[in-house]
């Protein structure tokens, strides 16, 4: 009986044993568990940290591009409202000018005048030579016209004149005087354009005619 009790009690702590073993085990199973899911959580937060700091960095950089777009734009608005300001004004000014310029024209240069009539001719081209130097030195320049090639961006043409002796489509009369302000156009020149007499234009077209084979050929067929 001693015997049988004894062995009762070995199993019985065999069994504790294996129990607490049991229970370690699952603890330590637990515990890991515990563990991997603290890092996943990490992991998870260290992630939206960075994707959080690239967007930051992100939005600073094209905040950045942003505000040296705008002042670069408005280091040229300055500019040109610098240099442009004063357009209407230089526009306004030209008038004048051009009423000086066409009283002075208009004086016979054969013509003889007392001395003081001389003294205003002279104070008057004095007074026109200042006014246009003035302009000048506010960027406004006179446009060339004459023999120059017609240019829709600087010429107006106002008529066409006959000439045989220039090329078509050349600048031989001035009307009006153009300006350009800053190298912007300022105020179109009016001008007269070169054309070719109705006796040259059909012979230019004749002599095409006849230079053209192929009309030879329609014509003999």
């Amino acid at each position: 009986m001693v015997e049988k009790k004894e062995k009762d009690s070995q199993q019985e702590e065999i069994k504790d044993s294996e129990n607490i073993e049991i229970e370690g085990d699952n603890n330590d199973s637990q515990e890991n568990t515990d563990t991997e899911e603290i890092d996943e959580n990490e992991n998870t937060e260290e992630d939206s940290l960075e994707k959080e700091i690239e967007t930051l960095k992100e939005e600073k950089i094209r905040l950045l591009a942003e505000m040296e777009n705008l002042r670069k734009r408005f280091e040229r608005e300055k500019i040109e409202t610098i240099k442009f300001g004063s357009i209407n004004l230089a526009r306004d000014i030209l008038s004048p000018g051009d009423n000086l310029e066409r009283a002075l024209d208009a004086l016979p240069e054969d013509e003889k005048h007392s001395e003081s009539i001389k003294n205003l001719i002279d104070g008057l081209k004095m007074v026109l030579k200042e006014y246009k130097s003035t302009l000048e030195k506010h960027g406004v320049k006179k446009i060339e016209t004459l023999n120059q090639k017609f240019d829709h961006n600087f010429h107006q043409a106002m008529m066409e004149v006959e000439n045989n002796d220039v090329e078509e489509g050349t600048v031989v009369q001035e009307v009006q005087s153009g300006y350009t302000m800053h190298d912007r156009l300022l105020r179109a020149a009016m001008v007269g354009v070169s054309k070719k007499t109705v006796a040259q234009t059909k012979g230019l077209n004749e002599e095409k005619e006849e230079d053209n084979p192929e009309n030879e050929s329609e014509e003999k067929s």
